[in-house]
C-alpha cells in the first residue's frame, strides 16, 4: 500500500491509500477524487488523467513511454512534470507521492 496525496486545483488536499499493482489513476477513481476523468479507462489513449507530479517525486518515476509523451503533447496545460496517472504504477516506493491536478482535463 502507498499513500498518495492529490492536490486539487483549488488547493484542497486528498490523501488516499492505493493498492500496490494498481495505478495512480485507479487510486483516484476508487476514492472518488474529483479532477481525474479517465475517459479511456487507463489505456493511454487520451490525456484525461493528467497530473503534475511534485518536483520531489518526478525522479522516482520510470520515464514516460513514447505513447504517453504523444498523449501529453496534445494537452495545452502540459508542464515539465506532467504525467498520465494511468501510467504510474503504485508501489511501496511511492508511499507519500504528491500529485497536483490541473484545472481542466482534455
Amino acid at each position: 500500500m502507498a499513500k498518495i496525496k492529490f492536490i486539487q486545483h483549488d488547493g484542497n488536499e486528498i490523501v488516499v491509500e492505493a493498492v500496490n499493482g494498481s495505478t495512480v489513476m485507479n487510486a483516484a477513481l476508487d476514492n472518488m477524487v474529483a479532477g481525474i476523468d479517465a475517459d479511456c479507462g487507463g489505456e493511454c489513449s487520451c490525456a484525461t488523467c493528467h497530473v503534475i507530479v511534485d518536483d520531489a517525486w518526478i525522479g522516482k518515476l520510470a520515464a514516460a513511454t513514447a505513447q504517453e509523451e504523444s498523449m501529453l503533447d496534445l494537452n495545452p496545460d502540459r508542464e515539465p512534470n506532467s504525467r498520465l496517472s494511468c501510467q504510474i504504477p503504485v508501489t511501496d516506493a511511492l508511499d507519500g507521492l504528491v500529485v497536483n491536478l490541473p484545472e481542466f482535463q482534455y
